[in-house]
């Protein structure tokens, strides 16, 4: 059974019409492919139709502020693409003039460019012979040819590379390539894939031995902290409230929030006051009380943040405040996004 040619007679039959489909340019490429790590596809699109439309050129980009950009990312979660990005077209248009490089080497030097995008970006752009490995190609592999060395091992990393370039087809890897990963995403889902209709059925060992629902092995995640996180949303009598940006190497770097008080449990109103003054230089407050009585978990990788909203009122003005209206334009996390959306004085 030739796996390559089986792969590409599939695409052909089966590809989805997206938006970044008819195109090699690698800007557009790049976006895309930056934008879908770690987003379904169809979570991605509207926001690569909006970054396009912003953005039509890398320069664009790269000229932008990194507030905006943030700001049209918001809701995609994992912001440091966003920052990487914002970064990369800065390095494009200025070290490059405007011209992504066309190695897999040069674009691997590039921030937030790792082995998969420099794979992806080589082959779809520039018709390099390089094998692209993502989730869904560490699954076809893994089955097809009944592979259980876990695939974020570092062993398990080099050996299913290597086994990619093998059985690649250079002649076409434009859309081999695209090809593999699409079927991964539509054949050989994750979760009850349609063996019955496969082409690769007859030689899958996975499917043999009655392996599907075991492979491919994946190492388990480190343990899930859980954190608390209550919200001080500061309120004067002009309806103005206080927003800070968060700094440092953590989770929504340089995003905006309410000023944040972290604990170590669920904590009451007794204990926000008693806080308030280290947080906020003003006189006693007029009331406060517990916006969400029902609890938010906001659950992220490796973090499950329990979330409160604390309503605070001041008759004294907020010294840098914004009014309540103004809140939608701060690029902020997806959170924060959904009180302002329901957040009723």
């Amino acid at each position: 059974m030739n796996f390559s040619r089986i792969i590409l007679e599939w695409y052909e039959l089966n590809k989805r019409l997206l938006p970044w489909r008819n195109t090699n340019e690698p800007y557009l490429i790049w976006l895309s492919e930056i934008m879908l790590q770690q987003t379904r596809v169809a979570q991605g699109i509207p926001y690569y139709l909006k970054f396009v439309e912003a953005f039509p050129e890398v320069q664009d980009l790269a000229s932008a502020s990194e507030e905006k950009v943030l700001k049209l990312w918001q809701g995609l979660g994992y912001y440091s693409r966003a920052r990487n990005l914002h970064a990369t077209a800065k390095i494009i248009t200025e070290k490059y003039n405007g011209k992504f490089p066309n190695t897999y080497k040069e674009l691997l030097e590039l921030k937030g460019i790792g082995d998969y995008t420099a794979s992806a970006i080589a082959s779809i752009c520039f018709n390099r012979p390089e094998a692209v490995v993502d989730g869904n190609v560490y699954r076809v592999l893994a089955r097809y040819y009944g592979i259980d060395l876990p695939i974020n091992s570092s062993e398990g990393i080099l050996y299913f590379k290597e086994l990619a370039k093998e059985i690649m087809d250079t002649g076409n890897i434009r859309d081999y390539n695209q090809g593999i990963m699409e079927f991964g995403a539509l054949q050989c889902t994750p979760k009850n894939p349609d063996c019955s209709r496969c082409p690769l059925q007859p030689a899958c060992i996975a499917y043999t031995h009655n392996k599907i629902d075991v492979l491919p092995v994946k190492i388990k995640k480190n343990k899930v902290r859980n954190r608390y996180f209550n919200y001080l949303v500061l309120l004067d009598e002009n309806n103005k409230t206080l927003l800070q940006q968060r700094k440092g190497n953590g989770i929504w770097q340089n995003l905006y929030e309410f000023p944040l008080l972290e604990t170590e449990q669920y904590i009451d109103q007794g204990e926000v006051t008693a806080n308030l003054k280290d947080l906020v230089a003003l006189e006693e407050p007029s009331e406060i009380y517990l916006y969400n009585e029902n609890k938010i978990v906001h659950k992220l990788s490796h973090q499950h943040l329990h979330t409160r909203f604390w309503i605070i009122t001041f008759e004294a003005n907020l010294e840098n405040g914004i009014q309540l209206a103004e809140l939608h334009k701060y690029p902020v996390p997806v959170l924060i996004a959904d009180f302002i959306k329901t957040f009723k004085i």
